[in-house]
């Protein structure tokens, strides 16, 4: 066997090299420039899938392990430090063309962002695709300024301060409230044109003109926008301080206290029906009843005063019974309840049970107990009145006796308290009724007995009293006899 030589071994690496090196080349790959399934990504909760479609060649350098990942420049194009929006899954994307879906970042906002892709084996990278306006509308609906009331005033050479409401009324979403948005407010020129003023969250206006702002989401259109806010210059030093009810007017009082404001200045007072309310002295006043509110507004310069006509949507109703009430057993009590409620339903309750057949405005009762009536509005403002009663069992006052007592107990414990005596004698017959002491004085007289002597206090002792009666139909009967009132 020959010795290797020097020429030898140096030929050989010649040819080691030449072979890695063309394995190398074949290992390549050219990734085209992606082409875009969009002209802009307007962005939401509710959607948020764009796509990318770009050439690869050849598609055999691809290794088994290869994954093709999107990556996103800043909103001014620049890839210094990308943002990787989509990575394939490993060896998933083999031939080309090839069509890819991504998402952009709820932090999106701009008009000149591209996208590239690059292949991770062998490493490759594409061209950057061209520009595109891309926004995530984290806050997509309507919002509220100055408090919706919509009018503000300034005095002579002064300004007025807008601002987005933050964070207003429950039912506000405030854009306020993602601290990445941007903001663009605009003066209208017209009744559907406008024209832009500033950015900022805020807008000091010194300009007659009704003003209004939009967060700021570019191209794309949105619905996140403002109330519309008149502004003047007070004249006279008197201006108009409008004021705005939270729940509306009229308002529902179920939904809670309303909210009312007025335009900003340096001090508030607030009146109800002319008077002063004490300690109403903000923006804003909360109530939940009816009434004629005003406030007076102090702007520095000049001043401005409003009046609010707020009525509350509660409706009207009635009962027709008292809140205790008597019967006799086997008796009934009608009930009735009236009201403006619309589409109004009805539910008894007995002792706090529902009375299931019971779902009319008009009720027959027949038992003894606690009773409640619940009225709901089910259109509109959805309230709910209700209405408490008792029913409990009478005292017979002309029961029907067959003897004309001769003793009896006035002891309050409602057993023998009084002189009752038999039907064909009592009220209505016309029979003279007539009681005197032991000494002939006429305690009573009457042709129209109730059942109910004594009804004073005879100064019970304890020794027993003795009066005597002498009853007198109109047939000219006669009955006599003692009646004996024991403590």
């Amino acid at each position: 066997m020959l010795k290797p030589t020097y020429l030898t071994q140096f030929l050989f690496g010649i040819c080691l090299c030449t072979v890695l090196m063309s394995k190398q080349a074949t290992a390549q790959v050219v990734i085209g420039t992606p082409n875009l399934g969009f002209s802009q990504a307007c962005a939401s909760a509710s959607f948020n899938t764009y796509n990318t479609t770009f050439v690869f060649s050849p598609e055999s350098a691809l290794s088994a392990s290869n994954q093709f990942t999107i990556e996103m420049s800043d909103a001014d194009g620049d890839f210094s430090d990308p943002t990787i929006v989509y990575t394939s899954e490993a060896g998933s994307v083999t031939t080309s063309p090839a069509t890819l879906e991504f998402s952009i970042p709820n932090t999106t906002a701009g008009e000149n962002y591209r996208i590239r892709i690059k292949s991770s084996a062998p490493v490759a990278t594409s061209s950057k695709s061209i520009p595109f306006a891309a926004y995530y509308k984290i806050q997509d609906s309507p919002f509220t300024i100055n408090n919706l009331v919509s009018t503000g005033a300034f005095c002579t050479g002064g300004s007025y301060l807008l601002t987005i409401d933050n964070p207003g009324s429950e039912t506000n979403d405030s854009p306020l409230l993602y601290p990445n948005l941007t903001f663009s407010w605009y003066k209208e020129t017209g009744p559907t044109t406008y024209a832009y003023v500033a950015d900022g969250p805020t807008l000091s206006v010194s300009e007659n003109g009704t003003y209004f702002v939009k967060t700021n989401y570019g191209s794309c259109t949105s619905d996140s926008f403002s109330n519309r806010v008149t502004i003047s210059e007070a004249i006279s030093g008197e201006a108009n301080a409008t004021i705005a009810s939270s729940l509306g007017n009229p308002y529902c009082p179920e939904q809670g206290f309303t909210t009312l404001s007025t335009i900003g200045g340096n001090t508030y007072q607030w009146f109800k029906n002319g008077n002063l309310i004490p300690g109403a002295t903000s923006q804003m006043y909360q109530t939940n009843e009816s009434g004629t509110f005003s406030v007076q507004v102090d702007l520095g310069d000049c001043s401005a005063s409003g009046t609010i006509e707020l009525v509350s949507e509660l409706f009207e109703s009635s009962i027709d019974v008292s809140e205790y009430n008597e019967m006799l057993s086997g008796e009934s009590l009608l009930v009735n309840v009236t009201t403006t409620a619309q589409n109004p339903t009805y539910t008894w309750y007995l002792n706090n049970t529902i009375i299931a057949s019971a779902t009319e405005a008009s009720f027959e009762a027949t038992e003894f107990g606690d009773y409640k009536v619940v009225i709901s509005e089910t259109t509109g403002c959805e309230a709910s009145v209700e209405y408490t009663f008792t029913i409990e069992e009478a005292l017979d006052l002309f029961p029907d006796v067959e003897k004309i007592p001769n003793v009896i107990s006035p002891n309050g414990d409602l057993i023998n308290d009084t002189w009752v005596i038999p039907t064909a004698y009592v009220s209505g017959t016309n029979t003279e009724v007539i009681i005197m002491t032991n000494r002939g004085e006429i305690v009573l007289k009457t042709n129209d007995y109730q059942n109910n002597w004594p009804e004073n206090n005879l100064n019970l002792t304890s020794i027993n009293q003795v009066f005597y009666y002498i009853i007198t139909t109109t047939d000219n009967n006669t009955k006599k006899g003692t009646i004996t009132v024991v403590k």
